[in-house]
């Protein structure tokens, strides 16, 4: 079943090429750490694609709830890995001897943004999440490679029944 193993292994290195073409085309990328974590093993009786924990999110979101310790600097990260344009925020106060501002107003803007960002999902989930997520990145992919996967090993089943079959039919002819 060698051959089986083979088409397993392409059907899910194929699942997980169009898992991240769906992921980039729907414009969710941010660090490439969720697309790097997707990988194929291989065992001698099947194989499994594989993704970090958040995988999931990829088409529910994120409900509201408890977050990760941290989640601030998670969301500062995701903003710089997403490139956005993140407005200063100036000092009204003007630094003396006795006062030097702490951050500067760009790191004010992105704190002051991350710290929205944070409390809204928090509070309220994800966008995706509160939209009602989407079933476009994963699961139809997922139904196509298990079709795809019983169609060919079906074939190959057939070949070799066929082939055990006239084996036996070409020895009761010799006997």
């Amino acid at each position: 079943m060698e051959e089986a193993g083979k088409i397993i292994s392409e059907e899910l290195e194929s699942l997980r090429q169009r898992i991240i073409d769906n992921h980039r085309n729907a414009g969710q990328i941010a660090s490439g750490r969720t697309v790097a974590s997707l990988n194929v093993v291989m065992r001698e009786n099947g194989g499994t694609l594989f993704g970090r924990q958040a995988f999931g999110t990829l088409e529910r979101g994120r409900k509201a709830g408890k977050t990760p310790q941290g989640f601030v600097s998670i969301i500062k990260q995701w903003i710089k890995d997403k490139g956005l344009t993140i407005p200063s925020i100036p000092y009204i106060r003007k630094p003396s001897e006795r006062w030097q501002p702490k951050y500067t107003p760009e790191e004010r803007g992105l704190n002051t943004l991350a710290g929205a960002i944070a409390y809204k999902i928090r509070t309220e989930g994800t966008r995706l999440f509160r939209d009602g997520g989407r079933n476009d990145i994963y699961t139809p992919e997922i139904e196509k490679t298990k079709t795809n996967i019983n169609q060919r090993i079906s074939v190959l089943l057939q070949a070799q029944i066929m082939g055990i079959n006239e084996s036996i039919s070409n020895e009761n002819r010799n006997n």
